[in-house]
């Protein structure tokens, strides 16, 4: 049994404030000390269902946060961008299943740290309609992929996100939002046996592949400003919604590396680093 591991920030057991999860931030070193071993948790309970491989992809900020020397020897890494692939960087159909350690819920959500993939820079993001942020379009690409996603941890915003999209995830909540800068944490080895052991029960047994979407989608994104869309008009393909959306159709996963180009595109307009 092969699984791949998208681990972020901003849901990781006892983070709550930027200061936690940005370089140079004044507890960022002990943030990423906390990402680790929310994820060597969760390689734990892979391990312990019977996993024989694990891929864990680091997906947040400069995606250089984990440092391999604190991570479970099981687990391999994937480390530093660019990434084509962004949060689902090294996943393919080979894989069993995957697991998103440490999410939030998409902007304008009351969770903590809540945002989509850039910030204030993007305001909203729709798949075929739908209102999503990172946890959305992770789960719609890795079904595309032929990867189905498991498990997911986080704040109790993120957990509900994914339960709305979709409600055979398996959710472990690690702390209680209060407001976007603040929660009611569980005790740090309390959430991280939650994780082990939810990561177990979702591979028990070994998870049934998704069945393959068929036909695109339409990915919209609404950004702050029309500065963004002005520019993204010029990429073939991409039209206007309206002075401040743009979408695109096209097949996932294409439609989700396309996105990625979105973004760096709108970090070189606004200074803004994407994945933040």
């Amino acid at each position: 049994m092969r699984i791949f591991i998208s681990v972020d920030m901003e849901g990781i057991t006892g983070l709550v404030d930027r200061d936690d999860v940005q370089p140079g931030g004044r507890d960022y070193e002990r943030g990423r000390s906390m990402m680790a071993e929310d994820v060597n948790a969760a390689v734990r309970g892979a391990v312990a269902a019977g996993a024989t491989e694990v891929l864990v992809n680091d997906a947040h900020g400069p995606m250089r946060n984990l440092l391999p020397e604190h991570l479970h020897p099981a687990a391999r890494l994937v480390r530093g961008k660019p990434k084509k692939m962004m949060m689902l960087e090294g996943l393919t159909a080979e894989y069993d299943a995957a697991i998103c350690v440490g999410y939030h819920s998409r902007a304008g959500a009351l969770g903590v740290l809540s945002h989509s993939f850039m910030g204030h820079e993007i305001e909203d993001i729709w798949l075929d309609g739908r209102p999503a942020g990172e946890i959305g379009l992770a789960h719609a690409t890795a079904a595309a992929v032929g990867v189905p996603v498991v498990a997911l941890t986080g704040d109790d915003a993120a957990c509900a996100e994914m339960t709305a999209w979709d409600e055979t995830v398996l959710t472990v909540p690690v702390k209680y939002a209060r407001d976007r800068f603040a929660a009611e944490l569980r005790p740090a080895e309390e959430a991280r046996r939650a994780i082990e052991e939810g990561v177990v029960a979702a591979l028990t047994p070994v998870p049934k592949r998704p069945a393959a979407p068929g036909g695109e989608s339409v990915l919209a994104v609404r950004w702050q400003s029309a500065s963004v869309p002005a520019v993204l008009l010029g990429i073939p393909g991409v039209t206007a919604v309206d002075s401040r959306t743009v979408q695109a159709r096209g097949p996932l996963p294409a439609l989700y590396r396309q996105f990625g180009v979105w973004m760096r595109v709108a970090s070189s307009l606004t200074n803004q680093p994407p994945y933040c």
